[in-house]
């Protein structure tokens, strides 16, 4: 990649992956603060600053073919389980927030991209446009990769919320494994084939809905 085109991919990838990492991370702190824990609301968590999420932002190529992407990762909302009203319920929801965040973002940048198609084609409608795709893709990405039934990740707060008590607590002793799980599924392009005909198919289905 040229130093334009690195330029550009950052220009335009920047906004949205801040925008879905920092809402990400913040709708897990305000659900968890609504059914009771205060850790991430002590701690300053439940904000849109970036810098208090400790965001970092990555070029990779992966993931999409070819060229690079803008990528990145926060420091997980801290969020005290045994605290909540209903500890297995309301874990469940805390979980989903985050993926339930990108979902509403990928929505909204498919309205914005639905702007940019309207508006003449001028210096303002194009990098709108351009923008607003990388924001849908950067989001549903988020939220199918957050899905996942591999604990940490918010779809392994989900499994473990449903599974019986013994089940859940056997399952638990898996998180150690996730992220080396994660990394290998990553470098094997195991993440890439399971991924990007969700992505693809949800891309085209919310677009499909608008336009």
């Amino acid at each position: 990649m040229d130093v334009n085109s690195l330029v550009q991919t950052v220009a335009i990838y920047a906004l949205p992956v801040l925008f879905a990492i920092t809402l990400h991370e913040a709708a897990h702190g305000y659900v968890a603060r609504h059914f009771g824990d205060m850790t991430a609301h002590a701690q300053g968590r439940i904000s849109l600053n970036p810098i208090r999420h400790m965001v970092i932002l990555v070029l990779t190529s992966k993931l999409i073919g070819g060229g690079g992407l803008l990528f990145g990762w926060a420091k997980p909302v801290p969020v005290n389980y045994s605290a909540l009203r209903k500890p297995r319920q309301h874990m469940a929801l805390v979980a989903a927030a985050g993926p339930g965040a990108n979902l509403v973002m990928a929505l909204i940048w498919v309205l914005a991209l639905k702007l940019a198609v309207l508006l003449p084609a001028n210096g303002f409608s194009q990098p709108l446009g351009l923008m607003a795709q990388a924001g849908i893709f950067v989001n549903l990405i988020f939220m199918f990769l957050n899905l996942l039934p591999i604990l940490p990740l918010d779809g392994g707060r989900i499994v473990a919320s449903l599974l019986p008590t013994r089940a859940a607590w056997q399952y638990a002793r898996l998180e150690p494994f996730g992220l080396p799980l994660l990394v290998l599924l990553l470098v094997t392009n195991v993440l890439a084939f399971v991924l990007e005909p969700l992505v693809g198919a949800s891309g085209a289905l919310i677009r499909a809905l608008v336009f």
